[in-house]
């Protein structure tokens, strides 16, 4: 007994000493290369963003930033330049995804919500400036405050930049960026619940009560689904695919052969926007033509929404499997939107364009948010669609809609670059006035050149490409790095900073996310006269709130608040970010 106690301390020690040594080893080696230190806050922060509690999540953002804290424990340097690079990428694929919106939106129809983006933003500055002057709070603290209650890293970032052109002290300055990211870790939280919360149950009650908005919500869908045709699979929230069936035709209806425009003519009269495909006759396959005639034993294939082609085998004969006539190419392609008679165009006019013929509109997205596709859904230059159809059918439309964005994972890294650098010396230019040093720095230069760039990539989409995974890449591979830096840097007193903090940062933080909404809902209602869901997917996207959204349509069971959502987001994306320059500039 005695020699296996000794055993198995000698076993505990070895595997504690074991331990030590190793931990010793990651600490040194993360010390020594602290790229490292990078990458593992990252995938853990990642990891556990994506962990959830019922509906709650802390998010990518705040957990990376958390565990870089965690890190920062270790006292790891790291070099600034880091993270300004990655900051940079971030904030110019913000602009670029956005410019399109931003600047179509500035001269359309989308100019009443853009005024209500305008107002939502400076209620969102003006909001915790007070805040920040009655607490007595410094730049950093009125930046930490502002970036974490209106849920916007990217102020971390600008008002950062801000704050090292000021004539304060190497020091001082130091202090207040150390301080930065502790607020906005306080504020954030109820940034992101309140937000929700607030947008998603408190709104319904504002205006009017859940059940009657709902039923609002439901009268506006109905509307918005109006058309001047016939019903169509293209004015439908796509969750109606479509189908591609083959019938031999033997009904009376092709006693005497009629045309394939006759037929289709005839499928319009019953309610039916279907299309014929492809013909076999006489044992040869012949692709469809409007003058073709069709007699009784050929075979087609129909095209359209699946329940229409599968009620239509009474008028046409019997559903055949016909594995050669069925097997043609059908394609799926996304398109921009570049053709100005375009932009602006209802769906249902849209799809009343003969180069529309046999094409089906699966998908409408905009700013990265998935609208509803309704015939009184409005499009905007910038938007991207997806549409399905034989080959030259699909191609025929793209020539007239915009620009095809086919396969490829190539990006066109000379325009982002160069859009940077351009951007950054323009943002680093400064301008004094009564002796305080005002520029955009050099990351609210990289926000308007993506800005711009977008917007120009949407009028001539031949050059600038940028495929949508990369733009998700540069988008949170970009933010989470820097934010992943400024958790590591500032962990060493992050501790002492919230300590020194307390409850009433908290306080302030929910006050400055509460107030700016709740003024909104009633600004939107009152003010700007906008439907009640309408009002709340304004409040969202103003906010660039994405989780709200999301509250706002599962409390509403409808998508229709998006239509309010993309044009404010491209607004609040561009000017929330902005404030972080703003506001140290009001504080200083």
């Amino acid at each position: 007994m005695i020699c296996f106690s000794i055993i198995s301390e000698f076993t505990e020690k070895s595997i504690h000493n074991s331990t030590l040594l190793f931990m010793n080893w990651l600490i040194e080696t993360l010390r020594s290369n602290p790229a490292l230190a990078v990458f593992l806050v990252i995938g853990i922060g990642f990891w556990i963003g994506q962990l959830k509690y019922k509906s709650f999540s802390l998010g990518t953002v705040t957990s990376v930033l958390l565990v870089g804290v965690l890190v920062g424990q270790l006292d790891i340097p790291i070099s600034g330049p880091l993270k300004s690079v990655f900051f940079l990428l971030f904030l110019f694929a913000i602009g670029y995804s956005v410019g399109p919106q931003f600047f179509q939106a500035l001269k359309g129809d989308g100019l009443k919500q853009v005024g209500f983006a305008v107002v939502v933003c400076l209620l969102c500055l003006i909001v915790p400036f007070i805040c920040a002057k009655v607490m007595g709070y410094n730049p950093g603290e009125a930046v930490g405050l502002l970036a974490g209650a209106q849920t916007i890293s990217a102020v971390i970032g600008v008002g950062s930049n801000t704050i090292n052109t000021l004539s304060a002290s190497a020091a001082e300055k130091q202090a207040w960026i150390s301080i930065i990211p502790v607020c906005y870790a306080v504020c954030y939280v109820f940034g992101t619940i309140g937000s929700a919360y607030l947008l998603g149950n408190l709104g319904p009650k504002m205006l009017g009560g859940l059940a009657k908005v709902r039923e609002q919500t439901a009268e506006l869908a109905r509307k918005m689904n109006q058309s001047t045709l016939s019903d169509d699979p293209g004015f439908i929230i796509a969750n109606r695919p479509v189908a591609f069936r083959a019938y031999k035709v033997s009904a009376d209806f092709f006693s005497t052969p009629k045309t394939i425009e006759e037929i289709e003519s005839h499928l319009m009269s019953m309610g039916r926007r279907l299309f014929v495909e492809r013909v076999r006759s006489n044992g040869n396959l012949l692709d469809a033509t409007p003058e073709l005639s069709i007699s009784k034993g050929d075979e087609i294939v129909l095209s359209g929404r699946r329940q229409y082609v599968i009620e239509d085998e009474s008028w046409i004969g019997e559903e055949v499997n016909d594995a050669e006539l069925l097997n043609f190419p059908v394609m799926k392609l996304g398109i921009i939107i570049s053709k100005k008679y375009v932009a602006g165009m209802t769906i249902d006019r849209l799809r009343a364009q003969k180069f529309m013929y046999g094409v089906v509109i699966d998908s409408i997205t905009r700013s990265g948010v998935e609208l509803p596709v309704m015939a009184q859904t409005k499009l905007m230059a910038g938007d991207y669609i997806t549409i399905i159809g034989m080959e030259r059918e699909v191609e025929n439309a793209v020539k007239n809609i915009g620009y095809a964005e086919r396969k490829s994972t190539k990006t066109d890294l000379i325009f982002v670059g160069l859009g940077i650098f351009l951007g950054g010396i323009i943002g680093a230019l400064t301008v004094h006035l009564g002796g305080v040093p005002i520029s955009l720095s050099t990351s609210g230069g990289a926000l308007i050149a993506g800005l711009l760039l977008g917007w120009l990539r949407a009028k001539r989409p031949t050059f600038g490409f940028i495929p949508q995974q990369s733009v998700w890449l540069l988008n949170n591979l970009g933010l989470n790095t820097f934010i992943a830096v400024i958790g590591i840097t500032s962990g060493p007193t992050f501790i002492s900073g919230l300590k020194e903090e307390g409850f009433m940062l908290f306080f302030m933080g929910v006050l400055a996310t509460s107030l700016p909404l709740i003024i909104s809902i009633f600004l939107g209602a009152k003010l700007f006269k906008f439907h009640p869901a309408i009002n709340l997917g304004c409040c969202a996207g103003s906010r660039t709130t994405t989780a709200a959204l999301g509250a706002i349509q599962e409390q509403l069971g409808s998508t229709i608040p998006a239509m309010g959502y993309t044009v404010t987001y491209a607004i609040g994306n561009t000017l929330l970010i902005l404030w972080g320059v703003a506001i140290v500039l009001m504080m200083a």
